[in-house]
């Protein structure tokens, strides 16, 4: 009888200790639940809120409504002493899952090592790797991505596009920053991908509307300017920009000559080639004469592995996408757009392009997917029912700006001119096609900071692709980068 009621008791006890895990906010669009992560050899406790924030007119009107993640520390007093981040990935479309369940939240998704994907159904682990130890964090999702949605007969225009994405996001940050009193906070955003070309507007825009000046911008994957990415006919510089992440990836599926057995040092020959020669070969257009045109050809089959007919043919300009078919065509494998270290295979070896992205269909999709929801529902108790949008077209049209390349680094530069204690760190990897590091480090050097902001900006790079942090030893690397700069940002 004794054991019996025993059990009972402890029944009832466990199940008094998960209500207390579950709390509904004040706010009935909220829900609130206490969580712990071990970082570091200690246990750090915190307060999960995920919900939605209703994003109102000034006549009171909903118009939408923002789904966010918001993480913060348990146990501090004075919010004016513990920073805060604002974090989101790209697209445009793009949830934040990618930073939430990969680098900086309390859980990532498990993979091997090197990043690859492991049998399903995936699983995901405790982050020993969070920022949460260092910051709060409040994971924002856009405009249709993750569960974020235009409110009545609100359409989704007024919110998507590079400037209405920008005011809608900043909108949110200033609205957070004033419903949870982190106007004294250190403040810091974050994104990837096309969150970083965001990042750029909202420095900008929540200075210059609102006032709300930051400590920080995290730039991870960068693209800022269009044009250095474009390869439109008659804009030629791109070519030279992406040269050196195509000679990365020729070298790590060996297609390289042996005695090049360091990438560093290999890169910055590259690199240098990329800046000189090739940029001059490329600029001359007709006037480049047979011999200098040989002499291109033949350095780029050095730096590539592709054949000197190929190269020709293809009037010495490389494209993403094609470049993926035919470096391992004889293989018949393509490799990676957004991590060309791994690779695929298509249905038509002998096509011009890709039918698909080894590194994220076949790699990060399904696991990315499977953890948020899992998370979401099962972690942090919160339901809903719509579709948690992923990577989707469904913003729809986006518009970039009104003149042919936008181009963000102007934002950032005026916005660092303005604000000389803000600090930028920009992270990008070696392997990734989408936002090439080089092409990332020359639109920084065409910003013509003066000397002293200039210091102001550090790099940051990672033998793996635009989600470098999908590689452990990258991911490692990363949380020792992002200590020493939020260090160095914040107030002494």
């Amino acid at each position: 009888m004794r054991f019996i009621l025993a059990i009972i008791l402890s029944s009832v006890l466990l199940a008094n200790i998960q209500a207390q895990d579950k709390t509904v906010s004040k706010d009935a669009n909220l829900v609130v639940t206490k969580q712990q992560v071990r970082v570091g050899g200690q246990v750090l406790s915190f307060t999960a809120t995920t919900g939605y924030m209703l994003m109102k007119d000034e006549k009171d009107s909903v118009k939408a409504k923002l789904f966010f993640i918001a993480y913060t520390k348990d146990g501090e007093t004075d919010n004016s002493k513990r920073p805060i981040l604002f974090a989101y990935n790209g697209g445009p479309g793009s949830a934040s899952l990618w930073l939430h369940m990969g680098a900086i939240g309390p859980k990532r998704v498990l993979m091997t090592d090197e990043g690859a994907s492991i049998q399903p159904p995936y699983k995901y682990v405790d982050n020993e790797y969070t920022w949460l130890d260092k910051t709060d964090i409040v994971f924002i999702d856009p405009m249709m991505t993750g569960y974020t949605r235009p409110a009545g007969n609100t359409d989704k225009s007024n919110f998507t596009g590079f400037e209405n994405d920008v005011h809608f996001v900043g909108d949110f940050i200033r609205l957070y920053t004033t419903k949870y009193d982190r106007w004294s906070s250190p403040k810091f955003i974050g994104g990837e991908s096309y969150g970083t070309t965001r990042s750029a507007g909202l420095a900008g825009y929540l200075q210059n509307r609102y006032g709300i000046y930051l400590n920080g911008v995290i730039l991870i994957s960068a693209i800022l300017d269009f044009g250095a990415d474009d390869t439109s006919p008659g804009n030629d510089r791109p070519f030279p920009l992406i040269l050196p992440t195509f000679s990365a990836t020729a070298w790590y599926h060996k297609k390289i000559d042996p005695k090049y057995n360091n990438l560093k040092s290999f890169l910055k020959e590259v690199e240098n080639f990329s800046m000189n020669e090739y940029s001059a070969a490329l600029l001359k257009g007709d006037q480049l004469s047979a011999e200098e045109r040989t002499k291109i050809i033949d350095k780029l089959q050095t730096y590539t592995g592709l054949s000197r007919d190929y190269i020709d043919q293809s009037n010495l300009r490389l494209y993403v996408g094609r470049f993926n078919k035919e470096l391992l065509r004889k293989e018949g494998k393509t490799v990676g757009r957004l991590d060309s270290r791994f690779t695929g295979y298509d249905y038509d070896e002998a096509g011009e392009n890709f039918d698909y992205d080894p590194s994220y269909n076949t790699t990060i999709y399904g696991p990315y997917a499977a953890a948020i929801n899992d998370y979401i529902h099962r972690t942090l108790k919160y339901e809903n029912e719509i579709p948690y949008e992923i990577l989707t077209g469904r913003p729809g049209p986006w518009q970039l700006s009104s003149d042919k390349y936008l181009n963000v680094a102007e934002t950032l530069r005026d916005a660092m001119t303005k604000n000389s204690f803000m600090k930028v760190w920009i992270a990008n990897g070696y392997y990734d096609m989408a936002t090439p590091y080089f092409a990332t480090r020359n639109v920084v050097d065409h910003m013509f900071l003066k000397k002293e902001l200039k210091q102001n900006i550090s790099f940051t790079y990672y033998e793996a692709g635009h989600m470098m942090y999908i590689h452990t030893p990258s991911l490692q690397q990363f949380k020792k980068d992002f200590v020493q700069f939020i260090d160095s940002a914040m107030p002494k």
